[in-house]
């Protein structure tokens, strides 16, 4: 019962960071109007909470190994619930980027800590369930919280979008000071490793966003940097030298291209919903709730099913039908959405099939668990920021050259279908 409670205060708090990532998309032109701010405002203060979160993961996720993972997770939920209350009362656009850069360097301490606390409380026989249902958390409660957000601009302003996070952070607060035990793992701070790694994170992340040279070159500096240093310093920040191992390697490249895969479906369906069948953002951000759901609950059911069948199978059966459930899309987008939710539906069972099993191997292979908690998540955040990137800029180029929005998502269909096929093959292999 006890480590039950523990895995309920994780999960909150893990909600409360993920709610927060997708939750001021549907309040663009509010900030607009509210602010006189002009797009490329509006669209930094949105964008800098992620880049912030993805930069810090790996550095403060070590920390939190050294410090102690119940003070680091109690400390980051303080920093976040604050960060956004000022947010929520902001009087200008500097103020609200401002807490959202607090807000991401708050979250970048929650996050892996969540994970981290999973891993060292289960015992290895409870630890892939429990695992699941974190991955169900951290996959579908993006969706469902841009749903609130909708919900709560629609009946109410969009301040009221802070009021989710700063609930869920007292809930969590509460809950993790009780339920949650401390753990550390009390060994150097690798500062060169964590700076190159903020470097690195920053600007390819930053690149992957705004198409901007000057940052893929300083971030693809930074990461060789990176690489060169951890190879030569004795306790390194990541033993680089750990991805020689199959299910590390192979973890992380099903999490980049699953996250990917589904971040670039999930930002085509919405304007599909809205500009093809002319839905409000509220009926818009519902029709995505079946895919989120049913992702939440295969990200349960994922480690009963690697228990009977083995890890490696589920993880590439839910390839495969993350592959199936795209190629459905690009096949029956002319319908409607009665025509597009079954491969919605099918998608979002494979995507949750395959995160657990690639979590855990990633949590297993990296012996600090602050580390191999973060790991997975810059995994995510890249993945996710990579699969906007491209399958968006793949569908933009159709409307640019003149075919129809029906065109271009079809080509992004196909293209992430080929590309869960190769991945589908590796998984099976290794």
């Amino acid at each position: 019962m006890t480590r039950t409670k523990t895995l309920v205060a994780v999960c909150v708090a893990l909600m409360a960071v993920i709610s927060s990532v997708t939750g001021l998309n549907v309040a663009q032109p509010h900030l607009a109007a509210e602010f006189g701010a002009a797009q490329g405002t509006v669209l930094w203060i949105i964008n800098v909470y992620v880049l912030t979160l993805a930069a810090l993961l790996l550095p403060l996720g070590a920390a939190s190994d050294r410090w102690g993972r119940k003070p680091a997770l109690i400390a980051g939920l303080g920093v976040f619930g604050v960060a956004n209350v000022v947010a929520a009362l902001a009087s200008s656009a500097e103020v609200l980027l401002a807490s959202r850069v607090v807000a991401g360097a708050g979250a970048a301490t929650i996050m892996p800590v969540t994970l981290a606390v999973i891993t060292s409380t289960f015992p290895e026989e409870e630890r892939g369930r429990a695992i699941g249902v974190w991955t169900g958390v951290a996959g579908g409660g993006g969706l469902l919280g841009m749903f609130l957000s909708a919900l709560l601009v629609d009946v109410a302003d969009w301040r009221f979008l802070f009021v989710l996070p700063v609930v869920l952070v007292v809930v969590a607060l509460v809950m993790a000071s009780r339920d949650v035990s401390d753990s550390r793992d009390v060994r150097p701070f690798d500062v060169g490793g964590a700076l190159t790694s903020v470097v690195a994170v920053a600007g390819l992340i930053y690149f992957l966003h705004e198409g901007d040279v000057l940052s893929l070159l300083v971030g693809a500096g930074a990461a060789a940097a990176f690489v060169v240093w951890e190879l030569r310093h004795p306790v390194p920040l990541l033993d680089v030298r750990l991805f020689r191992a199959r299910p590390l390697a192979t973890g992380s490249l099903v999490l980049l291209v699953v996250f990917g895969v589904q971040a670039g479906v999930s930002i085509l369906l919405y304007p599909y919903f809205q500009t093809v069948l002319g839905w409000s953002g509220l009926v818009s951000t519902v029709a995505l709730l079946p895919m989120a759901g049913l992702m939440m609950v295969a990200s349960g059911l994922a480690p009963r099913l690697a228990e009977r069948v083995g890890a490696r199978v589920t993880m590439s059966v839910g390839v495969a039908l993350g592959g199936l459930g795209l190629a459905l899309m690009a096949v029956f987008v002319d319908g409607g959405y009665l025509d597009v939710l079954p491969g919605m539906i099918v998608m979002g069972v494979g995507t949750g099939l395959s995160m657990p099993p690639a979590t855990e191997a990633i949590t297993r292979s990296v012996p600090q668990q602050g580390v191999a908690s973060a790991l997975n998540d810059v995994t995510r955040e890249f993945g996710t920021a990579l699969g906007i990137a491209l399958l968006g800029a793949m569908a933009a180029a159709s409307v640019d050259s003149g075919g129809s929005f029906v065109e271009g998502w079809r080509t992004a269909m196909w293209a992430g279908v080929a590309v869960m096929a190769v991945l589908f093959l590796v998984a099976r292999r290794r």
